[in-house]
């Protein structure tokens, strides 16, 4: 059954980068300037919807994975942890190949942790409900992932904007602070079951993505809702690993950001820095 899992994991790698390099032959919208980070973000939304959808409807046809999240799981949930672990280490390749390491180092350590979590289960058979939770934040990372397709396209002034943004603060506390909250309370009940070291990355994993989240919030929050102020787009010269380009980056009074953040800083969800930001 492991050697199973990671066969998936590794085919979910391969489809993943597969969908990089072919959004690469087909054209992007025009008033998009960073077509890299447009293909990536696309390809993210397009794992989100997979694993985020597939989380919901897996938990409500099978509540039992949430009353008993370390044994009782339907075969296919474990698949799809597996899938998202490939997800994240193609998303991982991806940044390394296009972004220097001083750019995507903290999303990369997001995405180091997520895959180590999620592997446990895939490996293991053990832990998929819990997994199958922490795929519920995919749900809000579609409509992170949509608002910041529209940045990108420069349509921050539009009712699409207006609604992702919303949408996006809604999701947060619905399908984000919330699953949080639940797997850090049965963490805290129930690590008499598990070994020491597996609460010490759980931990470290919930306290990261918790601390991220919260600042991904109350930063659309000002941003998007209480400012209310337009996205002037200025242009600024940025090096990238293979090319110097211009980016458009938005104007907030006395600072000036390459939009907000992205989730797990990826939750910087992709933030942090001059690197890859995805919210």
């Amino acid at each position: 059954m492991a050697s199973g899992g990671l066969l998936v994991a590794g085919a979910s790698l391969v489809a993943f980068r597969g969908l990089h390099w072919g959004l690469q032959l087909l054209p992007t919208p025009e008033s998009v300037r960073d077509r890299w980070m447009w293909r990536n973000i696309f390809v993210s939304l397009i794992h989100s919807l997979l694993s985020g959808a597939g989380a919901l409807v897996g938990l409500c046809l099978f509540p039992q994975m949430v009353t008993d999240p370390i044994h009782d799981h339907p075969s296919w949930a474990r698949v799809l942890v597996a899938v998202s672990v490939g997800y994240f280490m193609a998303d991982g390749v991806d940044m390394l190949w296009n972004q220097t390491l001083a750019q995507a180092w903290d999303l990369l350590c997001h995405h180091l942790v997520v895959v180590s979590c999620l592997s446990i289960a895939v490996v293991s058979g053990h832990f998929v409900g819990f997994a199958m939770v922490s795929l519920l934040l995919e749900l809000n990372s579609i409509c992170l992932h949509l608002r910041k397709l529209l940045l990108l396209s420069h349509k921050a002034l539009s009712l699409a904007f207006r609604v992702s943004s919303w949408a996006s603060l809604t999701t947060l506390a619905l399908f984000r602070l919330l699953p949080l909250g639940w797997m850090t309370l049965w963490l805290f009940q129930q690590h008499y079951q598990l070994s020491l070291g597996l609460v010490i990355l759980c931990g470290t994993g919930l306290v990261t993505v918790g601390s991220i989240s919260i600042s991904l919030g109350i930063r659309i929050l000002v941003k998007d809702v209480l400012q209310s102020q337009p996205y002037p787009f200025i242009l600024v010269h940025k090096e990238t690993k293979r090319t110097k380009t211009c980016e458009p980056v938005t104007r907030n009074h006395s600072t000036l950001s390459l939009r907000g953040m992205e989730v797990f800083s990826s939750v910087s969800p992709q933030g942090g820095g001059a690197g890859k930001r995805r919210w």
